[in-house]
C-alpha cells in the first residue's frame, strides 16, 4: 500500500491529516450511540473469551447467522478491528473513534492517489480534500459502526489500484496484480458487503481506461464480428480474459457469501422500509425518488438525520406526484453524462466515466433494485459513491478555474465550499455525543418517523427519566398509530412507573395490531421476531397477578405456536412453570430452548435452577457447569454454584467453590452476598481470621447485611472474643430488633461474660414478647431466675417451659434439680454452694441449647440467602433475555436437608468448653 502512495507528496498527506484532524476532533468525546450499542455494548464477540471462530460465524451485530433475526451482514473483519479495540481498552469509547479517524484519513489519501490517476495534481488535491471534509460522511466516520465503509473503502482502492498495474508492456498481462486484486476484493468484502463492487469498476476501467475503447468502437467491432468480416482483435481477446477472471472471482465470492448467510435474506418490517412490502407503482416510482434524495443530500448536506425509515420519505404513489419531475431531472441528467463519457474519446471523458463508476456501481447494493434493505436511505452508504462526485465537482472546477474570466470565482466558490462542509461536520459530530442529542437532531429534521420518537424515549428511560419517556413513546404511538414497537415502549414505561392497567392496555393494543393466529401456521416473513415480545411483555405483566398465571401461560403458547422456533417463548414460559410449582414442565421448556440454542449460558442456568427445584443437586450442578464452560464469567452459575458445592457438605469441593466466590466477587466487587459467602466457606474451614475479614467486608459494603452481622457475633462467641461480638450484635438488634437468635446470643454473653443478668433478662423477656412459645428463651429467663437466687419462680418457669416441650429431657432434670434445692434448702451456706454448681451445670445445658439454635440459625441464614440471592440474580438473567419478566423463588428445602445433617456432625460439646473457658 505504501509503494501504491509513494507519489502523494508529504505535504499533500499532511494537508490531508491536518484538515481531518480538524474537521473530527471533537468526535473523540462522543460516546456509543444508536446502532453502536448492539454492534460494540452488546456484541459479545468483542469479548476475548468468546473464541474467534465466533466473528466468522455470527452477522456484524453478534448474531449466529443461522437464526432468522440475524440482518445477514457478514462482516468478521470489522468486528476484527473492534475485538482489538476492546483488548487495549475495553469500552473507552475514544479508541473506538480515534481509529475511525485513523481510517478516514487512511482512505483520502488513497482516495488521493486514485484521483491523480484521472485529474491533475491539484484537482485531484482539491477532489480528496473535498472527501474528507464532506459532512455526509459523518455517520460513517463519528458513528463506529461506519467503520465498515472504512476498513471496505481502504481495500475497495486498493483493490482498484493493485488493478490498474495489470496492464504490461506492450498490452500483455501482469497476473500477480490481479491475483492481488482478488485477495483485496475478498478482504473489502469481509468488511462490508460493497467491496464486491470494486469489480464492476475494475471492469469499466479495463474496456474504456486502459484499453481506449468507446461505445462507437465496442459495436461497430461486434457488427464486423457478427457479419464474418473480421476477427476479434488479439487485444481484445486479452481483455476479455481478463474480464472472464474477474467475473469468475466474484462469481466464486457470491457464492460464497450466498452460503453464510444459508440462502436467507434478513427479515425487515414495512416500517424499516415501507417501499419494499408497497404494490406497483408505488414500489418503483418511490424506490426511483430516493435516488435523487440520495443526489441532493451529496449537494446540499444541510439537514442530516441518523434515521430515514418509516415515514421520513412518503411514498410516491401516483404518477402525478410532484416529485417525480426531480427522479425525470436525476435520469435525464445521470444519462447525459453516461452518453458523454462513453460516446466521446478523451481526458475528460474518462473522468466522468470512472467518477460515474464510483457514483453508481457501489450504491447498487443500497439501492433495493436486486433485494430490499432495512432502511429507505442511509447516510453512510454514501461513503463511496461521494468519491464519484468529489472527483466530478474537482474536475467541474478545473473546467472553470481554466477560464481566466471565472478563475477567481471559483476560487473563492471553492474556498467557500470546504469551509462551509467543514464547519458544518465539526458541528454535526457533536451531535453524535449521545444518543438524546443524535436522535433531537434528527427530529428537527424529520418529525414524521415515528422510531425517532421511539429513540429519544429509549435514551430518556435509560436516565429513569420515564414521565419524559414516556411523552415521546406516546408521541411516536401519534405518528405511526400501527406501531407495535410504540405500543410497547408505552407499556414497558407504564409498568416501571408502576401504573399496571394503563401498561395492560398498551400491550393489549400491540397485541390488537399482531397478525391472527391460524393454527400450524408460522409467520416468519410476516411478524418481526422482535413484535413477537408483546406476548412475553404482556405475560410477564400480568402472571405479578397469581390468580392469572394461567393466562400468562396461554399467552407464552400463544407466542409459541405463531413461532415455535421462538426462544424466548419457552425460556419465559419455563420461569412461569417454576412458578406455578410445575418444574418437569419448566424442564421441558428449556430443554426445548436448549434444542434451537445450546450455546446459550443462561438456559443452562436456568436449568440448572429446575434441577435444584426437582431436588437433584447433582445435575443442578452439572448444568451450572455448563453454563459456565460457555461463559466462565456467567455471575448466576459463579454464585450459585458456589453455594451448591459449599452446600453439599464434601469438603473436597470447597477449593473450587471459593474460586468460583473469588471469581463472582471480582465481577461483582459491590455485591456483599458474594463476601459474605466466602466468610461462611471459611468458618467451615475453621479459618478464623478469614472468616473475620469477610464479614466485615461485607458489612462495609451494607451496614444492615442481617445475615453477615450475626454470623460475625457468632464467629467472635466461638473464638474466646464475646466482649467484641456484644457492638455486632448492638448494631443487628438495632436494625432488627426482633432478631430472637441475636436476642439469646447477646443474652448469653452478658449473663456469662460481662455478668450482667438485667442486661440478658431484658433480652429473654424480649424474645418472649415476641414468641411467648419460644422454649429457648423460655429456658433461658428460667436459668435468670435461678442466678437471682429466686427458685421458686425458676421452678414455676421450669414447669411452664416442660409444658410446652414436654419431650425435652434437659428441661425435666434442670426441673428436678431446682425442686430438689427447694427441698434441701436449710440455711445460706446450704442453699449457696449447691445453686453455684447447679447454675453451672445448668449454664452449661442451656449454652448446649443455645449453641444448637444459633447453629441452626448460622446455617438456616445461609439458605436464606441463598434463596434471595437466587432470586434477585435471576431477575437480572431474566430482564437481560426480555423487556419485563418475573423470577421464580427457588426451593432451598434440599438444602436445609444437607444443612441438617452437617450441623448433626458439629463438636457442640468443644464449642461449649471454648464458651465457658471464657468466662
Amino acid at each position: 500500500l505504501l509503494e501504491k502512495m509513494a507519489d502523494v507528496r508529504l505535504k499533500e498527506a499532511a494537508l490531508i491529516v491536518g484538515v481531518v484532524a480538524a474537521c473530527y476532533w471533537n468526535s473523540l468525546f462522543c460516546g456509543f450511540v444508536f446502532d453502536d450499542v448492539s454492534a460494540i455494548l452488546d456484541n459479545k464477540d468483542l469479548h476475548p473469551s468468546t473464541p474467534l471462530k465466533n466473528l466468522f460465524q455470527n452477522d456484524f451485530w453478534g448474531t449466529p447467522m443461522s437464526e432468522e433475526r440475524s440482518h445477514k451482514s457478514y462482516r468478521p473483519l470489522t468486528v476484527l478491528t473492534f475485538r482489538l479495540n476492546y483488548l487495549f481498552s475495553e469500552l473507552n469509547a475514544v479508541s473506538y473513534h480515534f481509529l475511525n479517524l485513523v481510517f478516514h484519513v487512511v482512505v483520502c489519501i488513497v482516495f488521493l492517489k486514485v484521483c491523480k490517476l484521472f485529474l491533475d495534481n491539484r484537482s485531484s488535491v482539491v477532489a480528496s480534500l473535498l472527501f474528507a471534509v464532506h459532512p455526509i460522511h459523518t455517520e460513517a466516520v463519528t458513528g463506529v459502526v461506519g467503520r465498515a465503509e472504512l476498513l471496505s473503502s481502504i481495500f475497495f482502492l486498493a483493490a482498484f489500484l493493485s488493478y490498474t498495474k495489470s496492464k504490461g508492456p506492450d498490452n500483455t498481462i501482469a497476473w500477480t496484480p490481479i491475483a492481488v486484486t482478488v485477495f483485496l476484493v475478498a478482504v473489502a468484502t469481509l468488511c462490508k458487503e460493497q467491496g464486491i463492487t470494486v469489480v464492476g469498476i475494475c471492469c469499466v476501467y479495463e474496456v474504456f481506461i486502459a484499453q481506449g475503447y468507446t461505445l462507437p468502437m465496442l459495436l461497430d467491432t461486434a457488427v464486423q464480428i457478427l457479419r464474418g468480416k473480421g476477427s476479434i482483435p488479439f487485444s481484445m481477446l486479452q481483455t476479455l480474459l481478463k474480464l472472464i477472471v474477474l467475473m469468475f472471482s466474484t462469481l466464486l465470492l457470491v457464492v460464497v457469501r450466498v452460503q453464510v448467510i444459508q440462502s436467507q435474506l434478513p427479515v425487515f418490517t414495512r416500517f424499516d422500509n415501507p417501499a419494499a412490502v408497497s404494490p406497483s407503482p408505488a414500489r418503483q416510482l418511490t424506490f426511483n425518488y430516493l435516488l435523487p434524495v440520495n443526489a441532493w443530500l451529496l449537494l446540499n448536506p444541510s439537514e442530516l438525520c441518523c434515521d430515514w425509515t418509516m415515514g421520513t420519505i412518503p411514498l410516491v404513489e401516483s404518477l402525478l406526484d410532484v416529485r417525480n419531475i426531480a427522479t425525470l431531472t436525476f435520469f435525464c441528467f445521470l444519462g447525459a453524462l453516461i452518453v458523454f463519457s462513453l460516446r466521446y474519446p478523451g481526458d475528460s471523458s474518462k473522468t466522468v466515466l470512472m467518477a460515474l463508476c464510483l457514483i453508481v456501481l457501489p450504491f447498487i447494493p443500497a439501492s433495493n433494485l436486486f433485494f430490499p434493505v432495512g432502511f429507505v436511505v442511509a447516510e453512510r452508504v454514501l461513503y463511496v459513491p461521494s468519491m464519484g462526485f468529489c472527483i466530478l465537482v474537482a474536475h467541474g472546477w478545473k473546467k472553470l478555474s481554466n477560464k481566466s474570466v471565472l478563475r477567481k470565482i471559483s476560487w473563492v466558490c471553492l474556498a467557500a465550499v470546504l469551509f462551509t462542509h467543514a464547519l458544518k461536520t465539526l458541528h454535526r459530530n457533536w451531535d453524535w455525543e449521545s444518543e438524546y442529542t443524535l436522535f433531537m437532531s434528527a427530529l428537527k429534521v424529520n418529525k414524521n418517523n415515528a422510531k425517532l420518537w421511539n429513540n429519544v424515549g429509549h435514551a430518556l428511560e435509560n436516565e429513569k427519566n420515564f414521565e419524559r419517556a414516556l411523552q415521546f413513546f406516546i408521541q411516536a404511538t401519534q405518528v405511526q398509530p400501527d406501531d407495535i414497537g410504540a405500543h410497547m415502549n408505552v407499556g414497558r414505561t407504564y409498568k416501571n412507573l408502576n401504573k399496571t392497567k394503563e401498561a395492560e392496555e398498551s400491550y393489549m393494543i400491540a397485541k390488537s395490531l399482531m397478525p391472527q393466529i391460524i393454527p400450524g401456521k408460522k409467520y416468519a416473513a410476516r411478524v418481526a421476531p422482535n413484535h413477537l415480545n408483546v406476548y412475553i411483555n404482556l405475560a410477564n405483566l400480568i402472571r405479578a397477578n397469581e390468580s392469572r398465571l394461567e393466562e400468562a401461560d396461554q399467552l407464552y403458547r400463544q407466542a409459541i405456536s405463531m413461532r415455535p422456533d421462538f426462544k424466548q417463548a419457552y425460556i419465559s414460559r419455563g420461569e412461569l412453570l417454576l412458578k406455578m410449582n410445575k418444574p418437569l414442565k419448566a424442564k421441558e421448556a428449556y430443554l426445548r430452548a436448549l434444542e434451537l440454542d445450546r450455546t446459550n449460558a443462561d438456559l443452562w442456568y436456568n436449568l440448572a435452577i429446575v434441577y435444584i427445584e426437582l431436588k437433584d443437586p447433582t445435575e443442578a450442578l452439572k448444568n451450572f457447569n455448563r453454563a459456565l464452560e460457555l461463559n466462565p464469567a456467567h455471575k448466576l452459575a459463579l454464585f450459585n454454584s458456589a453455594l451448591l458445592m459449599q452446600e453439599s457438605g464434601d469438603a473436597r469441593l470447597r477449593p473450587e467453590a471459593k474460586q468460583r466466590l473469588l471469581h463472582y466477587v471480582k465481577e461483582e466487587p459491590q455485591d456483599a452476598n458474594g463476601y459474605f459467602n466466602l466468610g461462611m466457606l471459611a468458618m467451615d474451614d475453621k479459618k478464623d481470621a478469614e472468616a473475620e475479614a469477610w464479614m466485615k467486608k461485607a458489612i462495609r459494603l451494607q451496614p444492615n447485611f442481617r445475615s453477615a452481622l450475626f454470623n460475625l457475633a457468632l464467629l467472635y462467641s466461638q473464638t474466646s472474643k464475646e466482649l467484641m461480638a456484644l457492638p455486632v450484635l448492638e448494631d443487628l438488634l438495632r436494625y432488627y430488633p426482633d432478631h430472637t437468635k441475636g436476642l439469646i446470643l447477646k443474652g448469653d454473653i452478658l449473663m456469662n461474660q460481662k455478668k450482667d443478668i438485667i442486661g440478658a433478662k431484658m433480652c429473654f423477656e424480649k424474645i418472649l414478647e415476641l414468641d411467648p412459645n419460644n422454649v429457648q428463651g423460655k429456658h433461658n429467663l428460667c436459668v435468670v431466675y435461678f442466678e437471682e437466687r429466686d427458685l421458686i419462680k425458676a421452678e414455676k418457669c421450669l414447669v411452664e417451659t416442660l409444658a410446652l416441650a414436654p419431650h425435652e429431657e434437659y428441661i425435666q432434670r434442670h426441673l428436678n434439680i431446682v425442686r430438689s434445692k427447694i427441698a434441701s434448702l436449710g440455711t445460706v451456706e446450704q442453699s449457696s454452694l449447691p445453686s453455684e454448681e447447679t447454675a453451672a451445670a445448668e449454664e452449661k445445658k442451656k449454652t448446649f441449647q443455645n449453641l444448637k439454635e444459633i447453629k441452626n440459625e448460622k446455617k438456616t441464614t445461609r439458605s436464606t440467602v441463598d434463596n434471595n440471592k437466587e432470586h434477585s440474580k435471576t431477575k437480572k438473567l431474566t430482564e437481560k433475555n426480555s423487556v419485563d419478566k418475573e423470577t421464580p423463588k427457588k426451593s432451598t428445602k434440599e438444602i436445609k436437608d444437607i444443612e441438617k445433617k452437617r450441623v448433626a456432625a458439629l463438636k457442640r460439646l468443644e464449642e461449649i468448653e471454648r464458651i465457658l473457658n471464657g468466662e
